[in-house]
Order: structure tokens, then C-alpha cells, then sequence
């Protein structure tokens, strides 16, 4: 599977499955944002786990955001996953000088203590809100949910993603003694486990009677636009606009886009 989300149930042992890649709209995302590849490894797997959680919303105009705050040199992350699919996001820091051209991060030092707050809202409501120091413990804390979620995602030193995915698994409430939340898909290499055929994952979850559900493509999206970046000078006041020069660059913070806008009219 390639940038899509799957949903795989297995109705004989009452366990869900959700199944991510989000590869081509990370590689959107850090370009824009001229990440080097610690960022990028970090933005990768945020964008897989809002993909997963994404697979939670019903409303045709609904976003789930997922924000973390951190103490360790990234500073954190603010993703988007939208009702359509569409995904989104940046890191607070961008090039990480200490670990970037050196593999794969130790997330403990990149990101240290944390806390993560998942929303969901629609225009105007917010739906639900939910802070915990991890994805599983939202899910367990927030939702009361038996679920767990893995992401792994591969980035060349000069920053090509090579894969970016993630695995919810959740026993359903009235399931018994499947065993399933106890296995580890990622193992001790913790490196291509997920880059594998979704059958591949139920097998080894034992979920070989899994049946799916429901595929939804994923793919990079945001609502910035020349228009947008006007609208934001017109809110300035005209002594405000009579201080800027004829023309500026204005970059959206969520995708990196920069558009060169008039400030006189």
C-alpha cells in the first residue's frame, strides 16, 4: 500500500486494525519546510500517527489536530489530519545540528519530556480534546480504549523519505484473551517492520480472518493561498501597512509556502 489509510477488522476476535503510509506528503511537507532529517524522521511519524487517529472522524468538515509540546532541542510538532484525508504540519525546529547526518535519532534526547494534545473539532465546535505525555496513554486515558499504535519512518541524509508508516491496533471492548495489544510489530531492529504487506502485519498480529473495511487515500494538503496571505495584511491598519514596503513575503507556518504579496492597494 502506498499513501492510503486501511481499515481491517477481524470480526471472529473482535480486534481493529488501522494501516497508514504517509510517505509522499512527508516528503511534500519537509521540502517545503527545508527540514534536515532529524525533523524530517520526527514530522514523519506525527503525520503517520494523525493519519491513524484520523480514521476516528465523521463529520464531513472535521480535523483532527495533534499538537506535542517538548523539552528536548525539537521544541515539538503540530500536525493536521482532515476528514478527506488531506495532511499537513511542521516542527517547531527545523535543522537539529547535533544529530542531524548521524541515522536514526534517539527520540529520547530529541524530544525528552513531552506532552501530546489530540483534538478534533469542525468549523467553529470543538469535538473532543484530550492531553496525555503519549498516543497510547491518550487512548487509554482520554478515550478508554485498548489500543496501541506504532509508527517508523526511514529519511536519507539528504532527506529523502524512503517510508513513513504506522499500525493501530485496538481490541474492542467486549474481546477476550487475544493477545494481539502484547505484540510488538516494530521488534528490535524497530526499521522496516511496518514496510511490509498489510496482510504481513495482521499475520503477524494473528489476525489472518481480518477483512477490510475501508481505504482512504492520504496525500499533502493545505488551505494557504495568495488570497489568504492578503485577507491576513488587510486585518493591518493603514498606519501599520504604511510602515511595510511595497511588496513582502509572507510564509505560511504550517507548509512553508511563502507568497509575495502588495501591501498597498
Amino acid at each position: 500500500m502506498k499513501n492510503q489509510r486501511e481499515e481491517w477488522y477481524d470480526k471472529e476476535l473482535k480486534v481493529a486494525v488501522t494501516i497508514v503510509d504517509v510517505t509522499e506528503a512527508a516528503q511534500s511537507l519537509v521540502r517545503g519546510h527545508l527540514c534536515g532529517p532529524t525533523s524530517a524522521y520526527v514530522l514523519s511519524r506525527a503525520l503517520a500517527s494523525a493519519a491513524l487517529l484520523g480514521a476516528e472522524m465523521s463529520e464531513k468538515d472535521e480535523t483532527l489536530i495533534l499538537q506535542m509540546k517538548c523539552e528536548g532541542p525539537l521544541g515539538g510538532f503540530n500536525v493536521e489530519c482532515t476528514a478527506e484525508g488531506t495532511l499537513r504540519g511542521y516542527t517547531e525546529k527545523k535543522i537539529l545540528d547535533d544529530f542531524d547526518g548521524l541515522g536514526t535519532p534517539d527520540l529520547r534526547k530529541v524530544v525528552g519530556k513531552r506532552q501530546v494534545q489530540v483534538t478534533r473539532s469542525v468549523p467553529g465546535r470543538i469535538i473532543s480534546q484530550g492531553i496525555s505525555n503519549s498516543l497510547d496513554g491518550y487512548l487509554a486515558g482520554s478515550l478508554q480504549r485498548k489500543a496501541v499504535i506504532y509508527t517508523e519512518a526511514s529519511v536519507s541524509d539528504d532527506v529523502e523519505i524512503l517510508e513513513a508508516r504506522g499500525v493501530m491496533v485496538e481490541e474492542m471492548p467486549d474481546a477476550s484473551g487475544t493477545g494481539v495489544l502484547s505484540v510488538d510489530l516494530l521488534g528490535k531492529s524497530r526499521s522496516g517492520a511496518l514496510s511490509v504487506s498489510s496482510r504481513n502485519i495482521l499475520s503477524k498480529l494473528g489476525l489472518k480472518g481480518a477483512e477490510l473495511r475501508k481505504t482512504t487515500p492520504l496525500s499533502f494538503a493545505c488551505r494557504c493561498s495568495p488570497d489568504r496571505a492578503v485577507a491576513m495584511l488587510a486585518a493591518l491598519s493603514p498606519e501599520e501597512r504604511a510602515t511595510l514596503p511595497p511588496k513582502i513575503d509572507i510564509t505560511c507556518h504550517m507548509c512553508g509556502r511563502t507568497f509575495s504579496v502588495p501591501t498597498q492597494r
